[in-house]
């Protein structure tokens, strides 16, 4: 059974992908930190990060970097935290989110999906693309809304 980040992915349920190319993805999660909390996932659905293979596993912290750069930059963070969990959802994936303090790297903190905005995350996650186009992304993989 496909997990609900392929389901994402493949379009079957709603999400705000931020980026997307052959081998990630990054979207927003429905449950943040903080607003412009972001998942970074590998389009192939593997369990844990330490079983993707080095190109991948590579390739998604690349991403990770240019999505945590453009949350420094939106959300005037002075950092942009990266976490790897993994029990949530049996897809491997990376939480990137803005970071003021040690708060958010406790996943037992976020905002529960029906306590958050979704004008504010609409709008994190369109303040997020519109920083990736800036850092210059190649605008086909920064999805439109």
């Amino acid at each position: 059974m496909a997990t609900v980040f392929t389901k994402i992915l493949n379009g079957e349920i709603p999400g705000r992908i931020v980026y997307r190319d052959e081998t990630a993805a990054a979207f927003l999660t429905i449950e943040p930190a903080a607003y412009g909390h972001t998942l970074v996932v590998p389009i192939e659905e593997v369990d844990r990060w330490t079983d993707l293979d080095a190109a991948t596993w590579t390739h998604c912290n690349e991403v990770a970097q240019l999505v945590g750069k453009a949350i420094v930059e939106v959300f005037d963070a002075p950092r942009a935290g990266y976490l790897i969990a993994g029990f949530e959802v049996p897809h491997a994936h990376i939480h990137i989110f803005p970071a003021s303090d040690m708060s958010g790297y406790s996943l037992q903190n976020v905002m529960r999906m029906d306590e958050t905005d979704p004008e504010k995350m609409d709008e994190a996650a369109a303040k997020i693309r519109q920083a990736l186009q800036a850092q210059g992304v190649d605008k086909a993989k920064i999805p439109s809304v």
